[in-house]
């Protein structure tokens, strides 16, 4: 059960014009399930990507990055989940070539203009029998208002599908944006197992929408995590069709761009905790201010040190304040001329830590109120400067084991 995460209504996505979504039941690895997605993007829109910085990315990642780089300008996705194509080395990169031809061919365009995803296990190879057979009837199915069987088609062990849409009036005129994103395990982005996907009909530059997408990948999925494994296929992508009409954003500046980035960023926020409130066994949400450091890469050093402990995760779990474990973490994150007398500690509104040291005003039974709730701010301020990070985290639970002991049964 995904911590406070309603079910997204298809109601309340907007379709977003000159983008299509179908899908299809392929059985890639379980039967019955949707597990290919095709996107088909109209022509002229602007496409940009971030990728995961694992070494040993995907063979969808590569052909992603080529095809990107290939500036042809993309007309589709096509997204499988049950497997991942990585670890899969020369016969992997050929497999997702054939999954763009596939598309390509079926829409009338190039298979550079195809980006290719997937996700799932590793080190196997796509049944490309059944993914092939599944891009007709995913083809055939495309419409502008899938968007929630989208959502539903590149799930994995996600609990429930995760989508939303925003709507934003710049040079007045109505922009929507609609999105979705997968993932509840494998979860430290580093681009960027968890995949993005963000559709707007403003009208970008491609330059631009780089800039907007990298911003928002930074704000978003790059501070989240759930077991801190960077995954061999993570990617985010913003499409931006133009169909609204107006001049085309040209330049990463001036109120437009300032007013589309804070929408971007805004939804890409929201599903990206969708995915740490849906972490595999998660029972809390947590977020992690550090403030006063010197600069915003100690800030999320720290954070993310407090964020991948097992200890201070588990402790949450269990509603257990032993809060000298977030001290610890504060003090291995690597920050070594930390000055730890000047650090103080809060979990909401309860000052734990002052000045390197428990506040003696500070009671047990206040800091288990606030661990038994759902949603927890963990506040450290540095003492040190004016830079700040947030980084958002779940607990472990026992559920964590069960499910990642279980994964490929």
């Amino acid at each position: 059960m995904a911590v406070n995460l309603p079910l997204p209504k298809a109601e309340n996505l907007k379709p977003v014009a000159g983008v299509e979504l179908g899908w299809a039941e392929a059985g890639i690895r379980k039967a019955n399930r949707k597990d290919v997605l095709v996107v088909r993007i109209a022509a002229g829109s602007t496409v940009a990507g971030v990728f995961t910085q694992n070494r040993f990315c995907a063979a969808p990642v590569q052909v992603c990055r080529e095809h990107l780089a290939a500036g042809q300008g993309i007309r589709a996705l096509v997204i499988n989940t049950g497997n991942a194509n990585a670890g899969t080395g020369d016969t992997g990169l050929k497999n997702a070539r054939a999954t763009c031809e596939a598309v390509a061919s079926a829409i009338g365009a190039a298979p550079a203009q195809v980006l290719p995803f997937s996700t799932g296990v590793i080190l196997e190879q796509l049944p490309m029998d059944r993914l092939l057979a599944g891009v007709p009837p995913a083809i055939a199915a495309l419409r502008e208002d899938n968007w929630l069987a989208a959502a539903e088609a590149i799930m994995t062990t996600d609990t429930q599908p995760k989508a939303a849409s925003r709507t934003v009036s710049i040079d007045g005129r109505t922009v929507t944006l609609t999105g979705i994103s997968k993932g509840a395990g494998m979860i430290r982005p580093n681009m960027a197992t968890m995949l993005g996907f963000i559709a707007t009909d403003a009208a970008v530059a491609q330059p631009v929408l780089q800039a907007l997408v990298s911003h928002a990948a930074d704000h978003s999925f790059n501070s989240i995590t759930i077991d801190g494994d960077t995954s061999t296929n993570d990617s985010f992508v913003l499409i931006a069709t133009g169909k609204a009409g107006g001049a085309a954003i040209e330049q990463p500046q001036g109120p437009a761009f300032e007013q589309l980035r804070e929408a971007v960023t805004d939804l890409a926020q929201e599903l990206a905790q969708a995915i740490v409130r849906d972490g595999e066994g998660a029972t809390k949400l947590m977020t992690i201010q550090v403030e006063g450091g010197r600069d915003v890469a100690e800030c999320r050093q720290i954070a993310y040190a407090v964020a991948h402990s097992p200890l201070v995760k588990t402790a949450f779990y269990a509603s257990d304040p032993n809060l000298g474990r977030i001290l610890a973490a504060v003090g291995y994150a690597g920050v070594e001329d930390l000055d730890v007398t000047r650090v103080n500690l809060w979990l909401d509104d309860v000052w734990v830590a002052r000045d390197g040291g428990r506040n003696p005003d500070y009671r047990e039974e206040d800091g288990q109120r606030v661990m038994k709730q759902a949603e927890i701010t963990v506040r450290i301020a540095l003492g040190r400067g004016d830079a700040t990070a947030t980084v958002w985290t779940c607990d472990f639970s026992h559920d964590y084991v069960s499910i990642n002991a279980d994964y490929r049964s």
